[in-house]
C-alpha cells in the first residue's frame, strides 16, 4: 500500500521503532499541514492509507468526497471530531483509532508552563542572554489555591502535585469527576463562580466535545482574580470564542499560559496572545515527546497493517465494512 504520513514537523516518524514495521510498504512522510481541503485531496490522491497524529489535519467531508483511492485513516487515539466520520463512511473509507497518550507529559508541561508564568523563566532566560540580571519578580505556589477544573487522568496529576507544593486544592466538573477528586480527598468547590473567584491558578483538563466546546466562558475568567492565571493545556475551543483575549486585556485574570491555538499550527506569530506579555505560549507541547510519539504512532502503525491484512482494529465506523 501507499501510506501517507502527515504534519511530521520534526520529521520524527522514520526516527521511530514502528517505522520499520512498513518496510514492505511505499511510505510518504509530510511535514507540513495543508488546510484546504482541495489541497489536502491532491495530497493524498495517491495514497491507500494516511496516518494522522492527533487532530493536526482537519479531514472534512469536501476532503472525503473528493478521496478516489483511499481506503484508510489511521488516527492516534480515538478522538475524531476533527473528521468527518460520515462522509468516510459514505466514501467507504475506514476510520481506525486506538490508543491513548502518556497522561503524565501533558501534566508535566501544564507545571512548566505555570511556574514558566509565575517566575518570568522565558522573559528571565531572554534578558540575561542579553546581559541583564533579575528584571522581575516571581510568585510562589505555596499557600496559593489550585483550581482543576476536570479532575482525570491529567487533571489528577496537577492536582497532586499542586498538593505537594504545599497548596489548597480546589476542584470542579461533572459529578463524576468531582466524586473522584473527593474520594481522593481534594476539596469541591461550591458552585461555579465560586471556583473561578477563589481560585489563583485554574487549570483546564478537558476534552474536546460537543458537550464542553465553549464551556468557559468570558463571565466566568471575568470572575477571577487580577493576580490569577488561567492555563489550558486542553484544546483551545473549551473556552468561549474570543474570550480568553478579551479577559486577559481585562486583566481579569491578570496571567494566561497557553499550549493550544483555535487554528493550528500558528505560524508567523499570528495570534493575538502571541503578542500579549501577560501569557505565556507554547506550540501544542503537551505531547510532544519520543516516548508518546512510539505509543502513538506505534497504534497507528499496527491499524494499518492490520487493514492491509484483511482484518481492521479499532474501527470507528463499522458500519463502513459492508460497504467494502
Amino acid at each position: 500500500m501507499k501510506i501517507a504520513v502527515l504534519d511530521d514537523y520534526q520529521d520524527v516518524f522514520r526516527k521511530l521503532g514502528c517505522y520499520s514495521k512498513l518496510e514492505d510498504h511505499e511510505v510518504m512522510v509530510h511535514h507540513d499541514t495543508v488546510k484546504d481541503p482541495l489541497a489536502l485531496a491532491a495530497r493524498l490522491k495517491d495514497a491507500d492509507a494516511v496516518i494522522l497524529l492527533q487532530q493536526r489535519t482537519r479531514f472534512p467531508r469536501a476532503a472525503a468526497e473528493r478521496m478516489q483511492r483511499l481506503k484508510l485513516i489511521s488516527q492516534t487515539g480515538r478522538n475524531v471530531y476533527h473528521i468527518d466520520v460520515a462522509a468516510c463512511t459514505e466514501k467507504g473509507i475506514v476510520v481506525s483509532g486506538g490508543g491513548s497518550g502518556l497522561p503524565n507529559h501533558t501534566a508535566e508541561l501544564t507545571w512548566g508552563l505555570i511556574f514558566s508564568a509565575l517566575r518570568h523563566i522565558p522573559e528571565e532566560v531572554q534578558r540575561l542572554k542579553a546581559g541583564k540580571w533579575q528584571t522581575t519578580i516571581g510568585t510562589t505556589v505555596v499557600g496559593k489555591t489550585l483550581g482543576v477544573y476536570a479532575y482525570g487522568r491529567i487533571g489528577s496529576i496537577v492536582a497532586n502535585v499542586g498538593r505537594a507544593f504545599g497548596m489548597r486544592v480546589v476542584c470542579w466538573g461533572r459529578e463524576g469527576s468531582t466524586a473522584r477528586a473527593k474520594a481522593d480527598g481534594f476539596e469541591i468547590a461550591p458552585g461555579r463562580e465560586a471556583f473561578f473567584e477563589t481560585a489563583d491558578i485554574v487549570s483546564l483538563h478537558l476534552p474536546l466535545n460537543e458537550e464542553t466546546r465553549g464551556i468557559i466562558r468570558h463571565s466566568d475568567l471575568a470572575r477571577m482574580k487580577p493576580a490569577a492565571l488561567i492555563v489550558n493545556t486542553s484544546r483551545a475551543p473549551i473556552v468561549e470564542e474570543g474570550a480568553l483575549v478579551r479577559a486577559l486585556k481585562e486583566g481579569r485574570p491578570g496571567q494566561g499560559a497557553v499550549d493550544v491555538y483555535e487554528d493550528e499550527p500558528v505560524l508567523g506569530g499570528n495570534h493575538p496572545l502571541l503578542k500579549m506579555d501577560n501569557v505565556v505560549c507554547t506550540p501544542h507541547l503537551g505531547y510532544v515527546d519520543r516516548d508518546t510519539y512510539e505509543k502513538y504512532y506505534g497504534v497507528a502503525v499496527e491499524q494499518v497493517l492490520a487493514f492491509a491484512a484483511g482484518k481492521p482494529v479499532n474501527v470507528l465506523n463499522p458500519e463502513v465494512m459492508g460497504k467494502k
